[in-house]
């Protein structure tokens, strides 16, 4: 477990986490695929109305069970946190599993409980708690995969502009996973895969995919639904 205690509730505390779980486990890249699954939050506002201070906690199903450690770590005494709405798709055990051998070091036990200091202001600024159906669609992480046959000359330049594109215009978090059919044809069966290049988008839902052609920027923001196909032609 890893957590921290955003005072200015300004910074983006899922890629904060992830980083830093990279860091102390000594992963290969942040593991941006849990937040939509094993992540819980809790957030205190000034309710304008009474004058008062009031807590708002929720937590995904695999989370809440532990929520008599949740309490203790933050102090909430015996308070009932809420299960975040459940999506179904959102925790497909085949897209975890796929990490399972890139990321063996998250399968073990740690016992570990670290705090991650955002801020050193001990000041705190309270605003209106958004609910989850006010959140923008930006802020929910995508989980990519890139099918690819061998590594080539090609295969770099896709990465390459990919990896451009996506710090430029994905204000979230982002998990891209490289498969190779060559090495890896179970995986290409799995998700029915056919052709390559492939560029599969598991979340947000819908799943999307893109086949072949990995230069048109405004195809792949499309897919991505960052852009609107109506506004272009191709």
């Amino acid at each position: 477990m890893i957590y921290c205690i955003d005072s200015t509730k300004k910074g983006r505390w899922h890629s904060h986490l992830c980083s830093a779980l990279q860091e102390i486990l000594d992963l290969p890249e942040p593991p941006h695929f849990l937040v939509p699954v094993y992540t819980a939050t809790i957030d205190h506002w000034l309710d304008p109305r009474t004058g008062k201070i009031r807590i708002f906690a929720e937590a995904y199903p695999p989370v809440i069970r532990y929520q008599a450690l949740l309490n203790t770590v933050f102090n909430t005494g015996d308070l009932v946190w809420q299960k975040t709405p459940w999506h179904d798709g959102l925790s497909d055990s085949m897209v975890i599993a796929t990490y399972r051998s890139s990321f063996e070091q998250l399968w073990k036990n740690h016992d570990l409980i670290v705090r991650l200091e955002l801020s050193e202001s001990p000041s705190v600024d309270y605003q209106p708690l958004l609910t989850r159906q006010q959140m923008p669609p930006q802020t929910q992480p995508y989980i990519l995969r890139l099918f690819i046959a061998g590594h080539t000359p090609n295969t770099e330049n896709i990465l390459q502009n990919l990896h451009e594109l996506l710090e430029q215009y994905l204000g979230s978090p982002y998990t891209l996973k490289v498969i190779d059919v060559l090495t890896h044809p179970e995986q290409a069966e799995m998700y029915q895969v056919s052709a390559t290049p492939t560029l599969v988008k598991f979340l947000p839902k819908p799943t999307r995919r893109i086949v072949g052609d990995m230069n048109s920027k405004e195809r792949i923001l499309h897919m991505l639904g960052i852009v609107n196909k109506s506004n272009y032609s191709n």
